[in-house]
């Protein structure tokens, strides 16, 4: 359903109007297109002293032909020019003409408060530049990598720094915090290759952790899931059809999921894709042994995305009612994940992607069924995430916000608004939003990330 409060206030009189009025005036956002760069502007790259992070970072974006800009300090130039790169010097006090797409900042040597000083330093004479739909990104160390309660504590404000950054830097652009523990720094091009993109439209103010990793000794950045096998549960419309043709995007063969009622939409989106279609209800006592039959020569990634809402308050919510949810949303997701599992069926470098909810985070009045399986969904993350880690594999879930769906689109008037409005973004996602940001968590290059649950939002104001 399109959002015609946006498109009001992108003709002239309607931009006009709010700006008079004080209405929040949400930015088109860019979005990913096939043989797009990575970053389309100038990354300004900068640092507190001796940061561990900086010659990574150089590195990425120099491999991603990123156009880089730095200050004048001679550490960093150093680091440039022993990558083999140019940049140009960021001067803050020059003409406005010096725009910026992007802003990295590696935090991950600020010890104490005092040291915090680093970021009004680099950042009070640059963020004004940030063009529309820009990207923030600060890398810091996580809490189990410091070494004193002051670095803890200096650690921890960044949390604080980014998520207030992204509710005031508007016009599209995002901030996020990045959290690289001492064995993840050769492992952070993933995820800085997601978040400088337009691939991460739709997320912001979030904190992600890379714990240590190897990464692949090969990666094709143009088709990263080229020879790997996904499995996509409740792929027949929606986000799991956007999920399904994003990994098909990205070269993998990809098995759809979902109830024969479905199957005349199931077998029309794998068709399209050149995947194939599985018909089958995931509460079925059978269920977890076909999925295990159907990938018996072994599945690279599966994506847990099948779900349903059964709304009503608790005290008028009928028994069933509640049953047949946690059995969709959070049961049959157990029973599968121990069948293949145990039948060592997940590849190496193998991914589980699971799909929560904002409401998992924040709660929902009417969705105490719904909120608990979502809750419990990345309770299931955090258990499994250490056992998947000695097996070599990863598991992570994402959490939308308001999403376009034909659900939202069927909600009141007024609370459609205000689950478009309320978040820094100050719109709605789209289901590609949420699929690219799987699509990464899949990726063979992302395996630094395990146990993280990232919230698909826009920074929504509920749960932050």
């Amino acid at each position: 359903m399109s959002d015609r409060y946006a498109q009001l206030l992108s003709t002239r009189a309607g931009g006009l109007l709010a700006r008079r009025v004080g209405l929040p005036r949400p930015a088109r956002l860019e979005r990913h297109e096939p043989g797009a760069p990575v970053l389309r502007g100038r990354a300004l790259v900068g640092g507190a002293p001796g940061g561990r992070l900086l010659e990574p970072v150089v590195e990425v974006l120099g491999e991603a032909r990123c156009e880089l800009a730095t200050g004048p300090e001679e550490r960093l130039r150093a680091i440039v020019a022993r990558a083999g790169l140019d940049a140009t010097i960021f001067d803050p006090e020059a003409a406005g003409e010096q725009r910026l797409k992007a802003l990295v900042f590696d935090a991950s040597a600020i010890a104490t408060c005092g040291e915090l000083s680093a970021l009004h330093a680099f950042f009070h004479g640059c963020v004004g530049r940030v063009e529309r739909c820009g990207r923030v990104i600060v890398l810091g160390s996580p809490p189990a990598d410091c070494r004193s309660v002051a670095e803890h504590s200096a650690q921890r404000a960044l949390e604080g720094f980014t998520r207030s950054l992204g509710k005031e830097i508007g016009r599209g652009a995002t901030v996020q915090l990045v959290l690289v523990a001492a064995g993840a720094r050769d492992a952070i091009a993933s995820t800085l290759r997601f978040l400088l993109s337009p691939r991460s439209a739709y997320v912001s103010g979030q904190v992600l952790r890379l714990g240590p990793a190897r990464p692949p000794a090969r990666i094709d950045w143009e088709k990263p899931l080229a020879g790997r096998s996904a499995l996509v549960t409740g792929a027949s419309r929606g986000i799991g059809e956007a999920i399904a043709t994003t990994l098909a995007r990205e070269e993998a063969r990809v098995i759809g999921l979902d109830v024969p009622a479905l199957a005349a939409d199931l077998r029309r989106v794998s068709a399209r894709i050149g995947g194939e279609p599985l018909e089958l209800d995931i509460t079925a006592p059978e269920a977890p042994a076909a999925i295990a039959e159907r990938v018996r020569g072994g599945l690279d990634v599966l994506v847990h995305n099948a779900g349903v809402t059964r709304d009503r308050t608790l005290a008028k919510m009928p028994r069933e009612r509640w049953c047949e949810l946690l059995e969709i949303n959070l049961c049959s997701q157990e029973r599968i994940d121990e069948t293949l599992l145990e039948a060592e069926l997940l590849g190496a470098n193998g991914r589980i992607v699971c799909v929560s909810s904002m409401s998992g985070i924040a709660g929902n009045a009417g969705q105490t069924n719904y909120a608990t399986s979502k809750a419990g969904v990345i309770g299931r993350v955090g258990a499994l995430a250490p056992l998947l880690a000695e097996r070599g594999a990863t598991i992570n879930a994402v959490a939308p916000g308001f999403i376009e769906t034909q659900m939202t689109a069927a909600m009141p008037i007024a609370i459609r608004e205000a689950g478009r409005r309320m978040s820094s973004l100050a719109q709605g996602g789209l289901p590609i939003d949420v699929a690219e940001t799987i699509a990464w968590l899949a990726h063979p290059g992302s395996g630094a990330l395990n146990g993280n649950v990232v919230r698909v939002c826009g920074q929504s104001f509920l749960g932050a």
